[in-house]
């Protein structure tokens, strides 16, 4: 399959970056124009660019005009995604711990010895 055209790849690419990590909590709290979301990088604007068309590929924002502005704006719809994967991998992980659980119980379980 290609990687291009699977959504959650997509998603979990954008989220593997620290930097689109940041803009994404940025856009959290609101829109924003590319410049605000641009300012506390130490990186050059077109940087910031390619950062944002691969959060806008995997779903995560989307840019809307408003008059001679564009506003970029969070969506958190395809972390659904995401969630439901890593849910699947919890049930597992959750499975494998109550059966160590109840080796543990059992291991400390020393069978009494006859009294003399």
């Amino acid at each position: 399959m290609d990687p291009s055209i699977d959504p959650l790849s997509d998603v979990l690419t954008a989220l593997s970056h620290p930097t689109r990590r940041a803009i994404i909590a940025r856009l959290a709290e609101g829109p924003a124009r590319f410049t605000d979301i641009a300012e506390p990088f130490d990186t050059a604007l077109n940087a910031v660019t390619k950062h944002l068309k691969l959060l806008e590929r995997a779903g995560l924002i989307r840019r809307k005009r408003q008059g001679r502005e564009v506003l970029i704006s969070f969506e958190a719809a395809p972390l659904q995604s995401v969630a439901t994967w890593v849910h699947e991998y919890e049930r597992f992980w959750n499975e494998h711990l109550d059966e160590f659980q109840r080796h543990f119980a059992k291991a400390s379980v020393k069978p009494q010895e006859p009294k003399p």
